[in-house]
C-alpha cells in the first residue's frame, strides 16, 4: 500500500487525508526514505534553492496572562531563554540588520511578544524596508490589528506569520490559555485580505493527534496568500509548565515536512533551526524542507536565544550542509 501511496505522490496525484495518514504510520527507515526522496524531488522540481532567515528578536516583553505553557521566549520564563526583559532600540536593530546583509543572508524576521497592537512590527519593518534590501517576516502572532496590517503592507513587508500552532481548540486553550485561536485565524485571514503573504505553521507534539495535523494542514489551504509553512517540533524550555513534556521526534517532524511537500508542491516549507536542532538541518532538507531559519553569522551583534531551544544553526555550517547536498544556497 505504502508504494502505491508513493507512487501516487510522486505523479503529482492528490492524495485522501487517509493515505497522508498512512504515510504518516510509516515506520521502518525503507520505506521513510522513500517517502523523504520523493518529497525532495518534488521540491527540487520546482527549485533546488534554499533560502536563508535571520533573525532580530524586538522584544521579549509579552504581556498574555497567562503565560503560553512552552515558552522560553517572554521575559522571566526560562533561565536558558531570555530570562531578562528586552525591548531593542531603534539602533540595535539597525546594526543587527546590517550584519544580516553584510554575511549575505537575504531575509530577516522580526519577532516580538504580545501588547503593541503592531507597532513594534512596523516600526522593525520601516527599519529594515529604509535601510536595507532585506526580504522581511513579522512575527508577532496575532498581535496585529487591522490599522497595523495596512501599514506594514505600505511599508511593503514581504511576509507576515501567524502561527496557529495547532487548530485543535482543547489543545490551543491548555497549551495557550492567555491566547486565542479564533483572534490568530482572524490575524491570517486579514493578512491575505492586505494582499501580505502569509506564513502560518503548526507546532508538533504538543498533544494533538496525526489526525489533527493532517486536518490543520490542508485548512491552511484556505488562506489565499499562504506562501509559508513553518514546521515546528516541540522542545522542552527548563522552567516552563512544559518543562517535562517528551520532545517531539526528529523523525516524526521529518515526516510531517515531507507531507507538508507532498500537500503543497510549491509551497516555502520552514524548518526553523533551533527546533529541528542544528545538527539535524540535513535531515530537514533531505525530506523537502526549502527555508531555514534562526540562521545566525559570526558577525551578529545582538545575543540570540532561539525559539523553542536556546540554540540556532550557524551560518557557515548551515550552508556547508546545504553545498554537500548539491543543493544552492540563497544569498545576496
Amino acid at each position: 500500500m505504502i508504494d502505491r501511496i508513493l507512487e501516487r505522490a510522486k505523479e503529482g496525484k492528490d492524495l485522501s487525508d487517509e493515505e497522508f495518514l498512512e504515510l504518516l504510520r510509516i515506520d521502518d527507515d525503507e520505506n521513510l526514505d522513500k517517502l523523504f526522496k520523493i518529497a525532495a524531488e518534488i521540491r527540487d522540481k520546482q527549485s533546488k534553492t534554499i533560502k536563508l532567515t535571520s533573525t532580530v528578536h524586538i522584544t521579549n516583553k509579552c504581556q498574555i496572562q497567562p503565560r503560553c505553557g512552552y515558552c522560553g521566549f517572554a521575559e522571566e520564563t526560562s533561565s536558558k531563554g531570555y530570562y531578562n526583559a528586552f525591548y531593542k532600540s531603534d539602533e540595535e536593530i539597525l546594526k543587527a540588520v546590517i550584519s544580516i546583509t553584510d554575511a549575505h543572508i537575504p531575509r530577516v524576521s522580526c519577532s516580538g511578544g504580545y501588547g503593541y497592537k503592531g507597532k513594534q512590527a512596523i516600526n522593525a519593518c520601516r527599519i529594515v524596508k529604509e535601510n536595507t534590501n532585506l526580504e522581511i517576516l513579522v512575527n508577532v502572532g496575532g498581535d496585529l490589528t487591522p490599522k497595523s496590517i495596512d501599514k506594514l503592507a505600505e511599508l511593503g513587508a514581504d511576509t507576515i506569520c501567524c502561527n496557529l500552532e495547532t487548530i485543535n481548540e482543547e489543545v490551543f486553550k491548555k497549551v495557550k490559555p492567555g491566547d486565542s485561536l479564533a483572534q490568530r485565524i482572524e490575524t491570517c485571514e486579514r493578512v491575505c485580505e492586505a494582499g501580505i503573504n502569509l506564513s502560518s505553521g503548526l507546532l508538533l507534539g504538543i498533544g494533538e493527534s496525526p489526525e489533527d495535523r493532517i486536518k490543520h494542514l490542508r485548512f491552511l489551504g484556505t488562506f489565499k496568500t499562504l506562501e509559508e509553512i513553518p514546521i515546528m517540533g516541540f522542545n522542552p524550555y527548563e522552567d516552563t509548565p512544559m518543562a517535562n513534556h517528551p520532545a517531539f521526534p526528529l523523525k516524526e517532524q521529518l515526516k510531517i515536512v515531507a507531507i507538508t511537500r507532498i500537500m503543497y508542491p510549491t509551497i516555502r516549507i520552514t524548518m526553523p533551526t533551533p527546533t529541528v536542532g542544528p545538527e539535524n538541518v540535513e535531515y530537514s532538507l533531505k525530506a523537502g524542507a526549502n527555508n531555514l531559519a534562526t540562521v545566525i553569522a559570526d558577525n551578529y551583534p545582538l545575543e540570540v536565544k532561539g525559539v523553542g531551544s536556546p540554540r540556532y544553526g550557524n551560518y557557515t555550517e548551515v550552508v556547508n550542509v546545504i553545498e554537500k547536498l548539491g543543493l544552492i544556497p540563497q544569498t545576496i
